[in-house]
């Protein structure tokens, strides 16, 4: 990535950190943006707390969502209870850390752009 599209991919991704931050009064951690967009992704949020397991299941959900843009993952329909699953398509590329980061963000900037 040449030093223009950094500055570009940095003032997207500060553009979608305002918007959260302008929802909900505080910047949320990539855990946080992963359990919102989990969330939106289950679509029909029951009326009570989700559990521990609930919560990373709608993490894992996100992340399935967010790497099928890709082709990662393809979506694999609703089970019973209305939760999304997804099948593994290919194996996303084996990166350091900060490299799965930025590209977890290059999705989430464009999950947000086109909603």
């Amino acid at each position: 990535m040449n030093l223009l599209e950094e500055i570009e991919f940095q003032e997207r991704w500060m553009g979608i950190e305002q918007m959260l931050i302008a929802r909900f009064g505080k910047k949320p951690d990539m855990e946080g943006i992963l359990y919102l967009i989990g969330i939106n992704e289950l679509g029909d949020v029951p009326d009570k707390e989700f559990t521990k397991e609930q919560k990373q299941d709608l993490i894992h959900i996100a992340t399935c969502a967010l790497l099928a843009q890709s082709g990662y993952y393809e979506y694999d329909g609703h089970d019973k209870d209305g939760w999304p699953h997804y099948k593994l398509v290919e194996t996303p590329p084996a990166e350091s850390l900060q490299k799965q980061e930025h590209l977890l963000k290059q999705h989430i900037i464009a999950y947000f752009e086109d909603i």
